[in-house]
């Protein structure tokens, strides 16, 4: 009878520190992880809901967390997974309206506020090898080796894809730039 008791007790200890470290994550990664989920569907319902289940599938695996230091990269990929479930999932009706795109509070003049618009664009119509390892390291904040990690390539072919990723950008920036010169 005592044996049973101390081993129901233990459950409810480590149920309690699992019920912590969850919270922990949840309180310091809900807001990147909804930053990134966003900019991959730029819908703030789908994204809400992708990053509710990245959370529910890291409660279910929070067990293989064995080191703290990888949460970020850890929840990362699974939020990828998630996105990647959801066309696997359903099949979308498409349209020629162009996406919404995100709107900037702190910018002070229409002139900036286009800018960040033409710049949004244009990372929205790089292609996904390009655009992942971007918004992985300008958004989310990732270094080159967790961005290999989240996308399980070589750090070197990480490094490439965002060097070609910013001259892309560059590019298709100066271009813009060039017609909106040669319109005046």
């Amino acid at each position: 009878m005592l044996g049973n008791k101390n081993a129901n007790s233990q459950v409810l200890v480590d149920m309690a520190e699992k019920k912590t470290r969850y919270e922990k994550l949840v309180h310091v990664y809900h807001s990147e992880l909804y930053r990134f989920a966003y900019w991959l569907c730029r819908d703030p319902n789908i994204a809400e809901d992708l990053v509710q289940e990245t959370f529910l599938r890291a409660w279910r695996s929070l067990d293989s967390l064995l080191d703290q230091k990888a949460a970020k990269p850890w929840l990362l990929t699974i939020l990828r997974r998630e996105n990647a479930r959801r066309f696997e999932r359903k099949q979308f009706d498409y349209s020629d309206v162009e996406n919404d795109t995100l709107v900037d509070d702190k910018s002070v003049t229409l002139d900036d506020e286009m800018e960040q618009t033409v710049i949004q664009r244009q990372i929205a119509k790089l292609s996904d090898e390009y655009r992942e390892p971007l918004l992985l390291q300008v958004v989310m904040g990732c270094s080159g080796d967790e961005i290999a990690e989240i996308l399980d390539l070589n750090k070197n072919t990480v490094m490439t894809r965002l060097y070609r990723a910013r001259n892309q950008l560059k590019e298709a920036l100066s271009r813009d730039d060039e017609q909106l010169k040669g319109a005046s």
